[in-house]
């Protein structure tokens, strides 16, 4: 097996909104604001080399969207999917399985673009897969999570007819086993991916980023809070013990992270790159 970081570029979003309760001048220690309070976080995708697929894990956000849409999440940065896929000596085509973690418009949205003024897969050769309680949570979305889950992203892998549901929670690839959570959307998916003798768990929105190790360190973008303070401890808990990987997909400096126990809780232990594991 091999793996490859794919980095489709950086976003802005509001500090104050991803750190919720949590005062300004805690969080901007690790993660400080410019003058409008928005910080820049990663959008880092992985993918997966194993037994003749390749299987890309997340998107980024894509370059669809009008004017108007980027500019409330200034994207910057001189990566871009195409170009980090290349680098790996791929290309689109070349992708058997596209895996969402969730439809949020930050994971899914290089998925699909634009053709000939039609909407079209971007991996026309993969399989797309989400888990049938999330799709349905984001194409009928309630009004608060309504803006994170855009139509153009999400509906094209349903008619185009590559889109996959994962069946009971049994993960259909042997390279990992899937994780689920809900505080911060219904049925988000973490793969935990079984490397030689380690486990790298691509943990998605549940830590965006090492500030968000600490319980209380909960987005406001999540709906059910409460829940997320369950599921983060029970998993920081079950990653400090068995020594797992964590490969941040939004920490704007570290891609993978290790966490350790203390007397105030599970806490950061070191930060690499998934390089220096390989």
């Amino acid at each position: 097996m091999k793996l490859h970081v794919i980095n489709t570029g950086f976003f802005k979003l509001d500090g104050g909104a991803m750190f919720g309760v949590v005062p300004k001048s805690i969080w901007q220690k690790t993660n400080p604001a410019d003058t409008n309070n928005l910080c820049s976080w990663a959008m880092r995708c992985l993918l997966i080399e194993d037994d003749g697929k390749l299987i890309l894990i997340d998107n980024g956000i894509g370059d669809k969207q009008d004017a108007k849409f980027f500019s409330h999440y200034y994207l910057h940065g001189d990566d871009t999917l195409s170009k980090s896929l290349r680098t790996t000596g791929f290309s689109e085509k070349d992708i058997t399985d596209m895996f969402l973690t969730h439809l949020h418009f930050d994971h899914c949205g290089g998925g699909v673009r634009y053709e000939n003024a039609k909407l079209e897969l971007v991996f026309k050769n993969a399989l797309y897969w989400s888990n049938a309680e999330h799709w349905l949570w984001a194409t009928k979305p309630n009004p608060r999570e309504k803006a994170s889950f855009i139509k153009e992203n999400i509906l094209p892998m349903e008619q185009s007819g590559n889109l996959r549901f994962i069946d009971q929670g049994i993960s259909p690839f042997p390279q990992f086993d899937i994780h689920y959570v809900s505080g911060h959307t219904d049925k988000m998916m973490i793969p935990k991916i079984k490397y030689k003798d380690k486990v790298i768990c691509y943990v998605a929105d549940l830590l965006p980023s090492v500030g968000h190790i600490p319980l209380p360190y909960v987005m406001g973008y999540d709906t059910r809070p409460l829940l997320t303070l369950e599921e983060k401890e029970k998993f920081l808990n079950e990653a400090a013990d068995n020594g797992y990987i964590l490969f941040l997909e939004h920490d704007p400096i570290h891609e993978c992270c290790t966490v350790k126990r203390t007397d105030k809780g599970v806490r950061l232990d070191q930060t690499f790159l998934l390089a220096e594991i390989l």
